[in-house]
């Protein structure tokens, strides 16, 4: 019985989420362009469990590069109306549409020429009618058997929120770096921030032979430096090939190959990354290749550095 009830429970709340898709219309682009407009701030209202909706909604657009903040319609009316501004757009939640809290504050909306975005399942109630642009977020039924808890309904409207958070982001073209500098603390924001730079081996670390070299002495620089693979430099030190264990394991059918030249068992056109690139950026192109290190180059094609998967996982604590 407890099992078939999670299950109904969920069954009627993914079923409210299924119904928004062709609910999603032209006020639903046209609160996306109002809000990218915004000279202000987005304002997020609603009370009970549509406030706490509303806290998340804010967290979200918030950290995705619109800036927001919730208001609390009751602490509005007694002096947090003085945080809304002519520029700002104010998003009101109410499942009815009818909530007295919310409406009290429709009139000082207006009066600030604030625009007001609804999302409410009452398509026809106050709070849609004196709205610029209404968002439908009406179910069917609650997943609560008394129809009385609000389940569905605020799963629905969580969901709408996210849609136009991410629908947001997208328009506005935000990208990892912009996420990592909203989020500069913790392994997220060490992991979204850390660069390529901040992790590469140089100098003597880097594992190189020059391309005169037999196989025996490669085999030995491979060894001594631990990385898997030795890079092969012209007489101008510009990067002429890689030597791989992969190679080395190849080559060794061949008889005498420890006395032969790098050059012929050594592989063209390693990958390579910028040093200002992201770590995980380099992280998704290892596993892209299935590969285990990158190389940098300056830009006359010499060396600069390598990054290998291991100082990757150990720096930044993460894997995809």
């Amino acid at each position: 019985m407890i099992l078939k009830t999670a299950k109904k429970v969920l069954r009627i709340e993914a079923e409210a989420v299924r119904n928004l898709i062709p609910k999603l219309n032209k006020n639903f682009e046209d609160a996306v362009k109002l809000i990218l407009s915004c000279k202000g701030r987005v304002v997020v209202t609603g009370i009970g469990k549509s406030g706490i909706i509303g806290k998340k909604i804010v967290a979200t657009l918030a950290s995705t590069g619109t800036p927001s903040l919730f208001l609390h319609p009751t602490e509005g009316s007694h002096g947090d109306l003085g945080m809304i501004t002519k520029s700002d757009i104010v998003i009101a939640i109410s499942n009815s549409g009818e909530t007295e809290e919310i409406n009290n504050l429709l009139h000082f909306f207006k009066k600030k020429k604030a625009r007001i975005i609804s999302m409410t399942g009452g398509t026809n109630s106050t709070l849609a009618r004196h709205s610029d642009l209404v968002l439908d977020i009406g179910v069917e039924q609650e997943a609560c058997p008394l129809g009385l808890a609000p389940t569905a309904s605020t799963t629905a409207t969580l969901a709408m929120g996210d849609a136009l958070a991410i629908a947001l982001l997208e328009e506005r073209d935000f990208k990892r770096e912009d996420y990592a500098l909203l989020h500069p603390a913790g392994s997220l924001g060490r992991r979204l921030s850390l660069k390529v730079k901040d992790v590469m081996r140089t100098g003597k670390q880097i594992p190189i032979v020059k391309h005169d070299v037999t196989m025996k002495k490669a085999i030995a620089e491979i060894s001594v430096k631990g990385f898997g693979f030795a890079l092969v430099l012209d007489a101008n030190k510009k990067l002429k090939g890689i030597l791989t264990d992969g190679d080395v394991r190849r080559s060794v059918k061949f008889e005498d190959f420890l006395n032969k030249g790098v050059t012929i068992f050594m592989s063209k056109n390693p990958k390579t990354i910028d040093k200002n690139s992201l770590a995980v950026e380099a992280l998704e192109k290892m596993e892209k290749y299935s590969i285990t290190s990158l190389l940098i180059l300056n830009r006359k094609d010499v060396p600069e550095g390598v990054i290998h998967l291991h100082d990757l996982l150990g720096r930044t604590k993460f894997s995809l």
